[in-house]
């Protein structure tokens, strides 16, 4: 009896055993596969990171060239601003009639000293700041 006992008891223990041992596996497979979805979510977003990435870097790539090309364009026209101030030394530029604006020089003197129209020598005077005497 105590043989038949026992026995049932290990059935018992081992139908448990099984259910634990089961219910353990279909809870591990359940996390293995919440696991794997998070690290393909995790790569794709890496992935699409990475693409933005490269594209910002091209971006800014052709953002130098293009800033690069500007400052070779723009490097030679402080010379050729001078060049044509200077070209013609008896006319004053307009640089040059503003610092007699500047030094109270009336309308009627920046026409006749720069050979500005009436219109552009009052233009002069108001943009620096002086009234027409």
């Amino acid at each position: 009896m105590i043989v038949e006992v026992a026995v049932v008891f290990l059935g018992i223990l081992w139908a448990v055993t099984l259910f634990l041992f089961l219910a353990h596996t279909k809870r591990q497979r359940k996390l293995d596969a919440a696991r794997d979805e998070a690290a393909a979510l995790r790569d794709q977003r890496i992935k699409e990171l990475a693409r933005r990435l490269d594209n910002y870097q091209n971006g800014t790539v052709r953002m130098g060239e293009a800033l690069h090309e500007l400052r070779a364009t723009v490097a030679p026209l402080p010379d050729k601003l001078t060049a044509l101030e200077q070209r013609d030394p008896s006319t004053l530029s307009f640089a040059q009639a503003a610092r007699l604006v500047g030094m109270g020089a009336s309308i009627d003197e920046l026409t006749q000293s720069c050979g500005l129209t009436q219109a552009e020598a009052q233009l002069m005077t108001k943009l620096h700041g002086n009234t027409p005497s």
